[in-house]
């Protein structure tokens, strides 16, 4: 098995033929087989896959995940979620189902035999652990990293939250396989338990892979993704801000901008400050500078009084008022 490391311009079938674990990472990536003798990047090209990111994957996992490897440059966050999703799918509906099946047909069901019973009831409460465990990646991470992608970030989260509750759910593989090979007794199925472990091996294996590509690969390009819309909101705020005092400078020191009006109608009819960025276009952030200036020009703090001057001023009719006794 080679470990060096590939590059675009090496033939996809050598990959394969060199380490056969890496027609995983293929069919992960969704590339079929068939290739002929075209490269790296003229497979994922024709299949529309970033060949960077299924380079990276190939290479951190053909070297052992070793950390020296684990290199994010120029990783598509969306194709690395791609692929774990494909894994989810693969592990979930695939491997463990047919791990279970050759299991039921290895063991004797025909005898009250506890150590039978145990097995069978082990191995499908860790499958509904694995299951639990994937699905929130599924509805939870990779959703938070979606939206990341659009700019938007979910301040209640972050992907170091998802970093400290990571359970590698491969560990307990061990366990399942110690009951077998310790105390399940030998039969005339021996060949198919047999067969059932090597298949558990495997699969051990696979989700130990599985789990060093989010750690060492997902991960720091997420915090990277952080970093970077974090920044940009960063960027805008101080752009909105410049802009919203460049503004306010034209116009009476006493009085208020039209953007101020705007955020006081918002405010009497019952928006939050989120809601009031999100209809507005703005920042959290600009709509509490603003709050705040408002508050200042017109000596009011209190949302009552605020109604009030809104209703006099004919900003708001009575009717879209938000009153809360």
């Amino acid at each position: 098995m080679s470990k060096r490391l590939y590059s675009l311009t090496d033939k996809m079938s050598d990959l394969i033929c060199d380490n056969y674990n890496l027609l995983q990472v293929m069919s992960r990536f969704g590339l079929p087989l068939g290739f002929g003798d075209y490269t790296v990047e003229e497979v994922c090209l024709s299949n529309q896959v970033d060949a960077n990111t299924f380079l990276r994957v190939v290479n951190f996992i053909n070297k052992g995940h070793a950390r020296s490897y684990a290199n994010v440059d120029h990783i598509s966050v969306g194709s690395l979620i791609n692929y774990l999703k494909n894994a989810h799918h693969y592990f979930l509906d695939f491997q463990l189902p047919s791990i279970r099946r050759k299991l039921l047909e290895a063991i004797d069901c025909s005898t009250d035999n506890e150590i039978t019973f145990l097995i069978l009831k082990f191995f499908d409460g860790y499958v509904q652990e694995v299951r639990n465990h994937m699905n929130y990646e599924d509805m939870n991470v990779f959703t938070y990293v979606e939206n990341l992608q659009k700019g938007i970030k979910d301040e209640d989260y972050n992907i170091d939250m998802f970093v400290r509750n990571h359970d590698h759910i491969d560990d307990k593989l061990t366990e399942l396989k110690n009951i077998i090979i310790k105390y399940y007794p030998d039969s005339k199925k021996a060949y198919l338990m047999n067969a059932v472990l090597f298949d558990i091996y495997n699969c051990e294996k696979d989700l130990a892979s599985h789990n060093a590509v989010e750690d060492y690969l997902f991960v720091p390009a997420v915090l990277q993704l952080e970093k970077d819309v974090t920044e940009q909101a960063r960027m805008i705020q101080e752009i909105e801000e410049k802009e919203s005092t460049n503004t306010e400078k034209k116009e009476m020191q006493d009085g208020l901008s039209q953007r101020e009006k705007e955020i006081i109608t918002c405010v009497v009819k019952g928006l939050s400050n989120k809601e009031i960025a999100d209809q507005l276009f703005i920042s959290i952030h600009t709509v509490i500078t603003h709050r705040r200036n408002i508050a200042r020009k017109l000596q009011i703090h209190s949302p009552t009084l605020l109604t009030v001057y809104a209703i006099v001023n004919k900003l708001v009719d009575i009717s879209e008022v938000k009153v809360n006794l």
